[in-house]
């Protein structure tokens, strides 16, 4: 269960890195084709506001690297639970505010991998 739980938080951590770059590097060229419920012309408007939302998903995978990495068994039980339980509801709040799609993107993996550490 150790090594399920290693890879859904690396799997959580990469899907903010993914949204990390989309928002921050690519939100007028590949925004518009993820984010379809948008008008095309308030991806350049919003592209300041989408490039802070990046960074702080990656604050959210940083946190969840770091979790990896350390070796203590509670420590690393603790730290990513913490990082998992603020993407889990970051993904409960987007999923009510701006659509239910990002309750699977986000909230799911998020769960099934604190699922997973309680586990261990």
């Amino acid at each position: 269960m150790h090594l399920l739980s290693q890879v859904l938080i690396g799997l959580v951590a990469a899907i903010h890195l993914y949204i990390l770059w989309l928002e921050m590097f690519a939100w007028t060229t590949r925004g518009p084709k993820t984010f379809r419920s948008l008008r095309p012309e308030l991806f350049e408007p919003t592209k300041v506001l989408a490039a802070n939302q990046g960074l702080y998903n990656g604050f959210l995978a940083a946190g969840l690297g770091w979790a990896l990495l350390i070796s203590d068994p509670a420590w690393h039980r603790n730290v990513a639970a913490f990082f998992l339980g603020c993407v889990a509801v970051a993904g409960l709040y987007g999923a009510f505010t701006a659509g239910p799609r990002i309750l699977l993107v986000q909230t799911v993996p998020a769960l099934l991998a604190l699922a997973a550490l309680q586990l261990v």
